[in-house]
């Protein structure tokens, strides 16, 4: 599926894009900043109808998780690889591990600059298979001691910051009754559907996967066909698959009181923010939002905490998020402009001090 985006501006330390030699798959390692430290992002395999789409995202989410990284208070840069499907290809099992152990030599020639993980697309196994070529991946399967799936730690940072985001427009954090409309129920979604139904909130959901309509019948929820999900009138609208779906028109018939969601750039554009505060929409930046998963893997990499400490850290993006909506509504600007300015000033902070040191 392609982004049909125009690629950004170039602003990366260093970009690798290979042809891997075992699986003759395109593959896009992208490195946008070591400032804070060793760049932490993860692979994403996905279906795209021209390499340039896959550059154009690894560069877009590679950017996104400078921000993140850096906002998330981590001593991590941003970096993200692309494994590139052609459209209507599938990989069976031989390809898929030659795919990964591709990435996993295209890793290791940035000399640990950047780590990698499991992202869209791919799994902890997978990363297993890198690990045969480099050290520097992360959130290996429980059974060898790694980290494991971060899907559960992304999942509870989403759930905490669309509990602060309901308080803002609703006067309460409680989720019970509130209509929450979420469109991708992948690892993310699919875990943050469950723990609001049980909690009592009144869903809609959609994914690009019919079989997932057994997951809504089994929810309660409500199943919206893809397309016209954000015209369902919700307290929230929960972005959670690929980025890019906040288009000007979708925004101009967005039937909610505010977007939060685990989707990495989920706007079109940067001045969908703009779009969106127009309309009174209040909007949760995505890299705050989503960033348990770097979280708990940068945490636990680096042995900083016990598990439950780092999911305390990681519970605390919640009162990140409420922080970022009193700076954007003191300063007269959207969250997502207060939100880059945190993540600023931690990266003019650690070039100042000649960070690009490993971490």
């Amino acid at each position: 599926m392609s982004h049909h985006l125009p690629l950004p501006d170039f602003l990366h330390e260093r970009v690798e894009v290979i042809t891997g030699r075992r699986s003759g798959l395109f593959i896009a390692v992208a490195l946008h900043s070591s400032v804070l430290g060793s760049a932490l992002g993860g692979a994403r395999l996905w279906t795209y109808d021209h390499w340039s789409d896959a550059l154009g995202d690894a560069l877009r989410l590679s950017a996104a998780m400078t921000l993140k990284n850096a906002a998330a208070g981590l001593d991590a840069g941003g970096g993200k690889s692309v494994i590139r499907l052609e459209p209507g290809m599938t990989l069976d099992a031989e390809r898929r591990r030659a795919a990964f152990l591709d990435l996993g030599d295209a890793v290791e020639s940035l000399h640990g600059l950047y780590r990698t993980a499991e992202d869209v697309g791919s799994t902890t196994e997978d990363m297993l298979v890198v690990s045969e070529r480099t050290e520097h991946v992360g959130g290996l399967p429980d059974a060898v001691g790694g980290s494991g799936e971060p899907a559960g730690p992304t999942s509870l940072g989403v759930y905490e910051s669309l509990r602060a985001t309901l308080e803002r427009v609703t006067g309460s954090a409680d989720v019970a009754g509130r209509r929450v409309t979420i469109a991708g129920l992948g690892q993310v979604g699919s875990r943050l559907a469950v723990r609001l139904a049980a909690e009592g909130a009144r869903l809609a959901v959609t994914d690009v996967n019919p079989a997932k309509r057994d997951l809504a019948r089994e929810l309660g929820a409500d199943w919206a066909e893809a397309g016209t999900e954000h015209l369902i009138p919700a307290d929230v609208f929960v972005p959670a698959g690929i980025g890019g779906v906040l288009t000007d028109d979708v925004i101009d018939a967005l039937d909610a009181k505010a977007v939060c969601g685990p989707a990495n750039n989920p706007l079109a554009s940067h001045e969908g923010a703009d779009r969106l505060a127009a309309r009174g929409i209040l909007y949760a930046p995505d890299f705050v939002v989503n960033a348990g998963g770097v979280i708990y893997l940068d945490l636990e990499a680096k042995h900083l905490g016990t598990r439950a400490q780092i999911m305390d850290r990681v519970a605390a993006i919640g009162d990140t998020v409420r922080r970022i909506f009193d700076e954007a509504e003191s300063r007269g600007v959207t969250p997502l402009e207060a939100a880059e300015g945190l993540a600023a000033e931690r990266l003019a902070h650690g070039a100042h001090h000649g960070a690009h040191a490993l971490a």
